[in-house]
C-alpha cells in the first residue's frame, strides 16, 4: 500500500473510533497515520540520496571523458 492509502485508512479508522467511542480503533488510526508520515519521509530521503548518487556518477563519468 502507498503512503497516501495508509493515511486515508488511518483517518478512517481514527474517525470511526471517534464516532463509536472505540479508543483502541482511534489509536490504531493515529498509529497508521504516523506510520504513513514516517514512510513518506523515508522515501523522500531515499529519493534524494539516489539523486545525489546519480549526480556524482554523472560528474565522474563526464570527468573521465
Amino acid at each position: 500500500m502507498g503512503e497516501h492509502t495508509d493515511e486515508i485508512k488511518g483517518r478512517m479508522k481514527q474517525a470511526a473510533g471517534n464516532l463509536t467511542g472505540d479508543e483502541d480503533l482511534e489509536r490504531e488510526g493515529k498509529s497508521d497515520r504516523t506510520g504513513s508520515t514516517a514512510k513518506e519521509k523515508i522515501n523522500t530521503a531515499k529519493d534524494k540520496a539516489e539523486d545525489l548518487v546519480d549526480n556524482v556518477k554523472d560528474k565522474l563519468h563526464r570527468d573521465d571523458s
